[in-house]
C-alpha cells in the first residue's frame, strides 16, 4: 500500500478554501470535513486466495448555515471548481429549508484548541504487501484445520489494515484533524460431525487494533475460532423457561450499546427511549460505573474532539447504578435544552467497570452463576427503544452448577431493557475491547428463554 494521496497541509487549505468561498457567497456560517483514506483486505478460504481488495477514497462534506436555515452537500472532486460548486449547491438546499432554531455551531468556548499539541497514539500504518497478507490468513485458517478434523469448511480468514486522516473546520476558527489506523485479523471456521455428518456450525474470532504489533497471532485466532465452533456441534433446543442469562463479553458490549442508544440525544429529544428524564436515577445497580475516557492512548474511539469540533473530556457517565450524563451533539443538546457533552459522532472510548464480586476469569463467572443461560451469538434486531422491550435470537450453552452442559440454538431471548439493566448481578473481569466500548461479561439475573 501507498501512503495517502494529500499532505495535512493540503486537505487544510482545502478546508480554508471551503470556507473562503461560503463566507464570499453570504453563509453566515459554515463547517466541513476534508478526508482521506485507503486500505487493502485479503481473503483465503480452504487455502485459496478469494478476494483482494483495495480500496482509496476522499471526500468533502460542507454545512453552510443562512441564519438558521441550513443546506449540506459533499464532493469526492478536490478541484477549486468541484468545491465551490458544492458550496453554492449547499446554499442552494439552505434557502429552501425551514429555519430551526437549534441549527448552527457550536458555542465558541466549548471548541477544541490546540489540538495537534495532543497526540493519541491513533496512527500505526502497516505497509504489509499483499503476499504477506495472505500468508498471515494462511496461517490462521491452517491453525483451524489443525485442531480437529472436524473442521471441514471454512468462511475464510482475513486480514485487513486501513488508514485515513482528516481536517475539521468551521466558521469560528476552529480546524484540527489527525491521522489513524485501524487492522484486523479474523477467521470464521465451520465444523461437520454428528450422525451422518449433518451437523453443522460456525462460529469466529478476530483481533482489531490501531497498531499491527498489538494483534493476536494469527494462528491463535484461528486455533480459538476452531474450539468455539467445535464446542457447538451437538446443539439443542431448550424448554421455555427464565434463568439467569449470561451475555459473553463481545454480547455485553452490544447490551451497552443500547444503554448508549437510549440517552443519546436523538432518542431523547424525539421522546423514542424509555429512558427519557432518566438523568439522575438509579439505571443499574448501586456499584455499577460506567467512565468514558477520549483520550486513551491507541484508544479505537480516542479523539480530542467530537464531529462538531467540541473539546472531549473525561466523563463520569453511570455512578453507583445513577445515570450522570447523556451522549449529546450541539444540535440535539439544543433541543433538550442542554449543553452538548461533546458526543457528536457517537461515544468515546466507554469503560465499564467490573463488579466489586467479579471472578477472576471466565470460568468463574461460569461458577458464580451456578445455573443457567451462556450467549455467545445474537441473532436478528428485535429491540425497541421506546418501551425497552428486547428479544433476540440466541446461541449459545446450558450451564449447570457453574460448568458448561451442553450447546443450545433456536432459542430467543426475550426481556426489557429496563429490567436487565437493574437486573445485573454481575461484570466481569474477562474484558474485551469492541469499537467504542470495554466490558467483560455480564449475568443478567433473570429472563424469558423461549425454546420448544
Amino acid at each position: 500500500m501507498s501512503a495517502f494521496s494529500f499532505t495535512s497541509a493540503q486537505l487544510r487549505q482545502l478546508a480554508t478554501d471551503v470556507l473562503h468561498h461560503a463566507a464570499r457567497c453570504g453563509a453566515s456560517a459554515c463547517e466541513t470535513d476534508v478526508s482521506e483514506g485507503y486500505g487493502q483486505s485479503v481473503t483465503v478460504r480452504k487455502g485459496a486466495v478469494e478476494t483482494i481488495e483495495f480500496n482509496r477514497d476522499k471526500g468533502i462534506g460542507i454545512t453552510v448555515y443562512l441564519g438558521q436555515r441550513s443546506g449540506h452537500a459533499s464532493t469526492s472532486d478536490f478541484s477549486s471548481a468541484a468545491l465551490q460548486a458544492t458550496v453554492e449547491a449547499a446554499l442552494s438546499i439552505a434557502r429552501f429549508t425551514a429555519e430551526d432554531p437549534c441549527a448552527g455551531l457550536p458555542a465558541p468556548e466549548l471548541l477544541a484548541h490546540d489540538t495537534d499539541a495532543m497526540d493519541l497514539d491513533l496512527y500505526h500504518p502497516w505497509p504489509i504487501l499483499v503476499e504477506d497478507a495472505i500468508e498471515i490468513a494462511r496461517r490462521s485458517e491452517q491453525a483451524a484445520f489443525a485442531v480437529s478434523p472436524l473442521i471441514k469448511n471454512s468462511e475464510g480468514a482475513t486480514v485487513s489494515a486501513h488508514a485515513a486522516h482528516f481536517i475539521s473546520a468551521n466558521s469560528l476558527g476552529f480546524m484540527g484533524g489527525f491521522p489513524s489506523t485501524r487492522h484486523f485479523i479474523s477467521c470464521v471456521p465451520i465444523a461437520q460431525g454428528g450422525k451422518g455428518g449433518k451437523d453443522m456450525q460456525r462460529d469466529d474470532w478476530y483481533s482489531g487494533w490501531r497498531d499491527a504489533n498489538d494483534l493476536a497471532a494469527p494462528e491463535v485466532i484461528g486455533d480459538y475460532a476452531a474450539r468455539r465452533t467445535l464446542s457447538r456441534l451437538g446443539a439443542k433446543k431448550l424448554k421455555t423457561r427464565q434463568c439467569k442469562v449470561m451475555l459473553e463479553a463481545p454480547l455485553a458490549s452490544m447490551l451497552i450499546g443500547s444503554f448508549v442508544h437510549a440517552v443519546s440525544g436523538g432518542s431523547l429529544y424525539r421522546k423514542a427511549s424509555f429512558l427519557v428524564d432518566s438523568l439522575g436515577k438509579r439505571i443499574f445497580p448501586s456499584w455499577m460505573n460506567i467512565e468514558e475516557k477520549p483520550h486513551l492512548k491507541k484508544g479505537l474511539a480516542s479523539s480530542p474532539f467530537d464531529d462538531d469540533g467540541v473539546a472531549t473530556q473525561d466523563r463520569t457517565v453511570v455512578a453507583n447504578g445513577e445515570l450522570q450524563a447523556y451522549f449529546l451533539s450541539t444540535y440535539t443538546a439544543r433541543k433538550l435544552g442542554m449543553q452538548t457533552t461533546g458526543n457528536a459522532g457517537g461515544s468515546h472510548n466507554l469503560l465499564v467497570a467490573h463488579s466489586p464480586d467479579a471472578p477472576a476469569d471466565f470460568a468463574g463467572m461460569l461458577k458464580a452463576m451456578g445455573t443457567g443461560l451462556l450467549v455467545t451469538e445474537l441473532l436478528g434486531h428485535g429491540i425497541n427503544y421506546v418501551t425497552g422491550d428486547y428479544s433476540r435470537g440466541a446461541v449459545g450453552y446450558w450451564v449447570e452448577k457453574g460448568e458448561i452442559a451442553y450447546p443450545v440454538q433456536e432459542i430467543t431471548i426475550a426481556g426489557n431493557l429496563r429490567d436487565m439493566f437493574a437486573g445485573i448481578d454481575m461484570v466481569g473481569r474477562d474484558v474485551v475491547t469492541r469499537g467504542s466500548r470495554t466490558v467483560g461479561s455480564i449475568v443478567v439475573n433473570r429472563m424469558t428463554v423461549a425454546g420448544s
